[in-house]
């Protein structure tokens, strides 16, 4: 509908003098060329782990046609816990296998990374803890043999062994698609993760020449992505100049059991950059008015953290029913910055679980 040209298959750049993409043969050459080329799940090789490449990652989690019966997923960010938990909710005895700390979801807000962790266990996902896998084999029934080794702190290793597995899933991190672009060939610079650097306005170290999303290795997540390209084409052919994207009090949402939503710094984060002493904390943890009548009462817990002597709202973290659809509304208000007097001045809804983020005392 739009009348662009799509031309399929695999783009690469050469060393012509004007920045140039060949494929199949074919040379391409244009004022602007956007670097959009995604990236891929991590999987261990077979000579890091023997029988990795007997696993599978997240991209072939949508193309399994029956529900497994024993699964297993390797990681501890925000696709080993979505994975980890619907294969549970979904009837599948599920174990979550965590290499270094005793939560998951490290990089997150201490209150999110505990009580996610509780969730899993509550919700069934059997979580290892301090444990890698050390080899995979498959038994003459065709299902896998999972070696595992785990290292508490203060116990020597001890090795066991996860049989009868039928979905080895990793989720071990990802990587930018940028090996076999020859960037090289034209200049664009990559860090030593492959990533492609960019400035602020997505420019890379070659004038033409841009890249946006997960190529670029900084907030992970389609919209970003969208976004960016958005305000990029803005400031290339509506001459708006300063157009560009903040990166900053990005609203992340982790579709778990019960799902995350979250947005600006951790309180680590905020006492790092404003000292603990300009921090003030205010929690909560109830029961929705919804689990009232249900036989498992699952909790919602909320975090507002605000910096400075008018207590600016820098971050907000929350797990519980609905916290997914409440945080977009909240977002705005962070991005705005709002402060603590303004969510306190706001009439709350009830009953409602957001209200209780604004009347946190």
């Amino acid at each position: 509908k739009a009348h662009i040209d799509i031309i399929r298959g695999y783009g690469k750049f050469t060393a012509d003098p004007e920045p140039t993409i060949e494929v199949d043969g074919k040379k391409y050459t244009a004022p602007h060329i956007l670097i959009a080329t995604g990236g891929c799940p991590v999987v261990p090789s077979d000579s890091e782990i023997p029988g990795a490449s007997l696993g599978m990652t997240s991209d072939g989690f949508f193309d399994l046609e029956e529900l497994p019966r024993r699964s297993v997923v390797v990681g501890a960010g925000y696709i080993a816990v979505e994975m980890a938990g619907i294969l549970s909710m979904l009837g599948s005895k599920s174990s979550l296998l965590i290499r270094h700390d005793k939560v998951v979801l490290r990089t997150f807000d201490s209150l999110i990374s505990s009580n996610c962790t509780q969730e899993l266990e509550n919700t069934g996902v059997d979580v290892w803890k301090h444990t890698e896998v050390k080899r995979v084999t498959k038994s003459a029934c065709g299902l896998l043999d999972v070696t595992v080794t785990s290292a508490m702190p203060g116990h020597k290793p001890t090795e066991r062994v996860i049989r009868d597995v039928d979905c080895l899933l990793w989720a071990v991190g990802r990587q930018p698609n940028s090996e076999g672009l020859c960037l090289g060939q034209v200049g664009v610079q990559v860090d030593s993760k492959g990533h492609v650097v960019v400035d602020e306005y997505q420019n890379t170290t070659r004038r033409g020449i841009y890249a946006i999303g997960d190529v670029c290795g900084r907030a992970l997540l389609t919209p970003v992505a969208i976004a960016a390209g958005r305000k990029l084409a803005h400031r290339l052919f509506e001459g708006k100049q300063d157009s560009r994207l903040d990166y900053e009090n990005i609203p992340t949402v982790v579709f778990s059991h019960p799902p995350i939503g979250t947005v600006g710094l951790t309180e680590a984060e905020a006492v790092a950059i404003h000292g603990k002493d300009n921090v003030r904390i205010y929690n909560t943890s109830f029961t929705p008015l919804y689990h009232a009548v249900t036989q498992r009462k699952v909790k919602c817990v909320m975090k507002l953290v605000c910096a400075g002597k008018e207590e600016k709202v820098v971050g907000l973290h929350m797990q519980g029913l609905g916290c997914d659809e409440m945080l977009q509304g909240f977002a705005v208000a962070v991005k705005m910055g709002a402060t603590k007097a303004d969510l306190d001045n706001t009439v709350a809804i009830h009953p409602t679980s957001a209200e209780e983020l604004v009347t946190l005392r």
